[in-house]
């Protein structure tokens, strides 16, 4: 790739992305300009894939809207993704879930995963007792 792409993809890059993954249930607001005016649009459905890296990675949601599958792909550095929001974090073993195209009700759904909370205090670690060599 040219030096001169390059510095216009790292122009491009949000500085704060939110952590999300495969199976995650998630929030996005995005920006529809209509006219002259622009209003916000929620969406929210599970991240069933994301493709690419760096300025052109895109995910895609999937929810059941009216009986109905939608599936929406957003470019994850987008300036119109207003507010980023992850609702539940999932547990899966793919890295695309594709096959939740062909399941419908209960079978659809996607386990929820734990969350890994990291204590903010360090445990202290008691040591035994050192014992004294006697002097010689």
């Amino acid at each position: 790739m040219r030096p001169a792409v390059r510095e216009i993809e790292k122009e491009a890059l949000k500085d704060k992305i939110v952590d999300f993954k495969i199976g995650d249930t998630v929030r996005v607001e995005v920006e529809i300009v209509e006219g002259d005016r622009t209003r916000t649009q929620p969406f929210e459905g599970i991240v069933i894939a994301r493709k690419g890296a760096g300025p052109r990675e895109t995910f895609t949601l999937r929810r059941i809207a009216s009986g109905v599958g939608v599936e929406r792909t957003f470019p994850l550095h987008s300036p119109r993704l207003a507010r980023f929001k992850v609702v539940r974090r999932g547990d899966v073993r793919r890295a695309k879930l594709y096959y939740l195209r062909r399941k419908v009700g209960k079978k659809a759904r996607v386990k929820e995963g734990r969350i890994k909370r990291v204590s903010a205090e360090p445990v202290p670690v008691e040591t035994a007792p050192e014992e004294e060599a006697p002097e010689e």
